[in-house]
């Protein structure tokens, strides 16, 4: 069946999905597919995939809520092990190592959470689950990278944490 049709992305379920990705070979198909399934569904996440960035402004454009480019990932990710290779190590073995048993996760804060209106130190979040707060993404999209102790955590704010997967998902109980 062919993915640029309606008849294709509501057989496929669009109208209950949480997002759609399209990746096919064809810059022109994905983009015919986000039409298509942006006038479907005016409140999905699309993630789509394209080939340079003049594709990438032609998906967004076209309603792709984000877009993905293979080639210039690639490309960074070349330069990134010739000029920082212990720093692709550590990252590779940190998230790829299921030995190591860790992950970095988003985890988002709940309105009930008892950690909201606390600052990281009060929270205990390092101390009590041995975790790294990488980053806090605050409700209104600011993000705050490598967070002071004394920032405070907001109802709707996203925690990006490395630690342990077992932490993360206890952690992730009381958030």
């Amino acid at each position: 069946m062919d993915a640029t049709s309606e008849e294709a992305l509501l057989k496929a379920g669009i109208m209950k999905a949480k997002g759609l990705v399209t990746a096919v070979m064809s810059d022109a198909d994905n983009v015919y597919i986000v039409l298509t399934a942006r006038g479907l569904r005016n409140d999905i996440f699309i993630l789509s995939r394209g080939s340079d960035e003049k594709s990438e402004v032609k998906l967004l454009r076209a309603g792709a809520s984000r877009v993905i480019l293979p080639y210039k990932i690639g490309g960074k990710r070349m330069a990134e092990v010739l000029t920082r290779p212990t720093v692709v190590d550590f990252l590779d073995t940190a998230m790829m190592d299921s030995e190591l048993g860790l992950a970095m996760e988003e985890l988002k804060v709940g309105q009930k959470s008892p950690m909201v209106g606390k600052s990281l130190i009060e929270s205990n979040l390092r101390k009590d689950y041995g975790v790294i707060i990488v980053a806090i993404k605050k409700a209104q999209g600011k993000m705050i990278f490598n967070p002071q102790s004394s920032e405070v955590i907001e109802s709707g704010d996203i925690i990006v944490a490395l630690g342990k997967k077992d932490m993360m998902e206890k952690m992730s109980n009381i958030l």
